[in-house]
């Protein structure tokens, strides 16, 4: 029995289709099909129901599939090992971040990266859904004010904070030092915001509420900082994406958004061993401030 083919197998019968198995793989679906039909055809039997809308394993599909599958685990498992004490990283090494964190900080690291290991094949993804590393096919992910999740461990790389931001030439409400009323300000949000949010903001004066009054409404926040900079209206950012706007005198700042800190966390599949190669981007990341424990 070819072990690449069964492995093929086990990839989609897992994912829960070609489509899904080819994402996750990084490998054309026409490969993926290729195979699983070679096994098909070795074995004499049947693996796959086609035609369906979903997958379906046959009878024979679901035992092979029952049976293998952990071996073929192990086998992942060892060649990991086997890996992990290689001396030069090499390989794939594919990463998933927030879209602001990845424009700003991930560029030049990437860029770090590639020069100090030139055998790995480094591809960031700049998104800001929620990914499994598994399904997805990431050997890291990075992710804002991660939830506890025994499946991931790593290290909070970044401290941010948000900020209260606008052009120069646009004033502060009136009463800004010392009103109690929340106060309203033109404003450019992100898309997803809810009407009638109120921004709690720590000034100079104390403790102040400001109204946002949508002018702009944008997905990206990138998107919103360009707006601000052009005088729309002020706007919550991340001081990560805006601090540099600040000092230049693009923007002035407001005040500190009052509320939780916001945490940036590099994690990993606990299950899999820390190979050379995500261990060292993970010490690339030592140049931001952080420490490995699991979130929660």
């Amino acid at each position: 029995m070819d072990l690449t083919s069964l492995a093929d197998f086990n990839a989609v019968a897992l994912h829960g289709g070609f489509g899904p198995a080819s994402r996750a793989l990084d490998r054309p679906k026409a490969t993926l099909s290729r195979r699983v039909a070679e096994l098909e055809e070795a074995l004499g039997v049947r693996l796959i129901e086609r035609g369906s809308r979903r997958l379906r394993l046959t009878e024979e599909g679901l035992v092979l599939h029952e049976r293998t599958r952990g071996l073929m685990a192990e086998i992942q498992e060892a060649g990991e090992v086997v890996a992990s004490r290689a001396p030069v990283p090499r390989g794939r090494l594919r990463i998933s971040a927030p879209v602001v964190f990845a424009h700003v900080v991930l560029g030049r690291i990437a860029a770090r990266f590639a020069l100090a290991y030139p055998q790995v094949e480094l591809e960031v993804i700049a998104e800001d859904r929620v990914v499994d590393p598994v399904e997805d096919g990431y050997d890291l992910v990075i992710r804002i004010n991660p939830s506890r999740d025994e499946q991931l461990v790593g290290r909070r790389i970044f401290g941010d904070e948000r900020l209260v931001v606008a052009a120069p030439a646009m004033s502060m409400p009136s009463s800004f030092a010392g009103g109690a009323a929340a106060l309203p300000v033109p404003a450019i949000v992100r898309a997803s915001e809810l009407p009638g949010e109120i921004w709690t903001v720590h000034t100079p004066g104390g403790l102040q509420s400001l109204a946002p009054q949508p002018v702009l409404r944008f997905s990206s926040l990138l998107m919103v900082r360009d707006a601000v900079v052009d005088g729309v209206g002020a706007a919550l950012l991340p001081r990560l994406l805006v601090e540099q706007d600040v000092s230049a005198g693009r923007l002035v700042c407001w005040g500190v958004a009052d509320g939780p800190p916001v945490e940036i966390w590099a994690l990993y599949n606990s299950r899999r061993l820390l190979s050379a190669k995500v261990r060292a981007f993970m010490n690339l990341l030592q140049d931001l401030p952080g420490r490995e424990r699991k979130p929660g």
